[in-house]
């Protein structure tokens, strides 16, 4: 990939490509992981649809990879009278049963050698009509041939596949058991999007057939069980994907909204969700690129929304830190591309710029091994306020003397760097060490926080600080309370100064350090 300088004389800084993809609630393998993919986000580059195609199958395994270590992954099981088995359970079904692989239980009917399906049903189900259960048969027969279509791509696709397709079997048995339960629709439908990423990359129509029926299996389970979160999480994530393969069409555009209002859903039920925001973003980010220009702002900043909750929430989560980057450098883009003046308290783009290459640095921080941070970083560090992380001014009372009057509160330069946050007096020039002082020796005169002794940081609304938006810091020394002009700038360095924190806290401090130093 070219680097390109980002601060050149050019008609545009180059693209930063949207950035990773969802994460859904894989079925678990009782086999050893495999080593994520080493591209598992979108890079920064000049062609951003065509290393969009190349990135995506690389990033899901890295994705469930790490589910697995953050313990991210669902209970399949919901209920013991029907309870559906999860993957690991059917694998050791299947190494202690063979004669089950290619045999279907007699609630199923059998399966046949060249994947037909008899559809016939053996049980006596007297509470369900005959004709809904052979529609319900009929639909089964659909799904469970292209279940059978998909062969896998190598020896351990197809070995996944062979388990998937005997899932599917259970999962249809459950249901003719008890066609009002939505654990196993729910569970069908993982299976059907599981097959769908064990496709060959060549056969879209197949993926995109497989993928549309786990969507009906989704939302016959959240009608059966409208608060199940889990659905409607993948279930969204199952219709971004069939977005995906539509380019910038309308058809895709409906499916994004699709997608979002089913996020939002899933966030409705489970506020709680990094991933589920973080997604969320995904979806606004992608969809504000097919949208009219005038609505494309207002769903840009409900994304940039999304990803800060979601770093809210997992203050490490290194996805939607690197997609906020990539959401602000796009911001910055369209906004140098307007031409049109900063007016007000708006950001700037050379500000908006500063911040992406923030979160892109600290995403690499935090996972210096994933080469699309690297990457990316190339293209913006230049764009940081080097030897600085962040460079801007706030109103600040004398250090001395924190609860001092307003009128003796000043606005003062400030630096923030791997080793906490200083105060520089205006006629200074950041470009010494943090831990330097005023020529006279009085320590008093300037405000310095170690990184070391933050407790807290976070926006404070208290009545008695100056007009502005205040920043509370606690730390083991006390509180610090600082002003920024606006909310938006203010969470810029709420931001900022939390992601420092958490880099020190992981133990990757020096990673940071050498990126703002060189």
């Amino acid at each position: 990939m070219a680097e390109t300088d980002p601060t050149s004389e050019q008609p545009s800084p180059p693209e930063l490509s949207n950035g990773t993809e969802p994460e859904f609630s894989s079925i678990e393998l009782d086999q050893t992981p495999t080593e994520p993919a080493p591209e598992p986000e979108q890079p920064i580059e000049t062609k951003e649809d065509v290393i969009e195609s190349e990135i995506v199958e690389s990033e899901k395994e890295g994705e469930r990879e790490e589910e697995k270590e953050e313990g991210s992954q669902p209970d399949l099981a919901k209920s013991e009278g029907s309870r559906p088995f999860t993957m690991r359970e059917l694998l050791h079904e299947l190494k202690e049963e063979d004669k089950e692989i290619n045999s279907v239980s007699a609630r199923s009917g059998s399966v046949k050698e060249n994947g037909e399906t008899s559809g016939e049903i053996t049980e006596d189900r007297s509470s369900i009509s005959q004709e809904s259960l052979q529609n319900l048969a009929a639909h089964h027969d659909i799904a469970i041939d292209l279940i059978n279509s998909v062969t896998g791509v190598d020896e351990e696709g197809r070995s996944r596949q062979r388990i998937l397709t005997f899932a599917a079997k259970r999962y249809i048995s459950a249901i003719e058991r008890n066609p009002e339960d939505p654990d196993a629709y729910y569970n069908w439908a993982l299976v059907l999007q599981e097959s769908a990423d064990n496709v060959d990359p060549n056969s879209t129509a197949s993926k995109d057939a497989l993928l549309e029926e786990a969507c009906k299996k989704y939302g016959e389970a959240t009608k059966l069980s409208p608060t199940l979160y889990d659905a409607y999480y993948n279930w969204a994530i199952a219709i971004a994907d069939r977005a995906k393969m539509r380019g910038r069409t309308k058809e895709a555009e409906d499916l994004w909204k699709q997608a979002i209002k089913n996020y939002e859903k899933a966030v409705q039920l489970n506020w709680n969700s990094p991933q589920a925001l973080n997604n969320w973003g995904l979806g606004l980010q992608e969809l504000s690129a097919i949208v009219p220009a005038k609505e494309k702002q207002t769903i840009i900043k409900t994304a940039i929304s999304k990803f800060r909750a979601a770093i809210q929430l997992q203050f490490d989560f290194h996805r939607a830190i690197y997609n906020l980057g990539t959401v602000l450098y796009g911001l910055a883009e369209d906004n140098l591309r307007s031409g049109r003046p900063v007016t007000g308290k708006e950001i700037s783009p050379t500000e908006l710029y500063s911040q992406s290459a923030i979160y892109v640095a600290a995403a690499h921080a935090l996972k210096p091994n994933y080469s699309v941070y690297r990457s990316a970083l190339r293209l913006v560090r230049s764009m940081l306020p080097l030897p600085y992380l962040k460079v801007g001014y706030l109103t600040a009372p004398p250090a001395n003397n924190p609860i001092s009057p307003h009128k003796d509160w000043e606005k003062s330069q400030f630096i923030l760097n791997h080793e906490g946050l200083q105060q520089v007096s205006l006629s200074d020039k950041p470009t010494e060490s943090p831990s330097r002082r005023s020529t006279d020796g009085n320590t008093n005169k300037l405000i310095k926080i170690d990184v070391s002794d933050i407790i807290s940081v976070g926006a404070c609304q208290d009545l008695t600080l100056p007009p502005g938006a205040g920043l509370s810091i606690d730390t083991t020394h006390g509180p610090f309370y600082l002003v920024a002009d606006t909310w938006e700038i203010l969470d810029g360095w709420v931001d900022a100064i939390r992601l420092v924190y958490t880099i020190y806290a992981r133990g990757k401090s020096d990673v940071l350090a050498g990126i703002i130093t060189g």
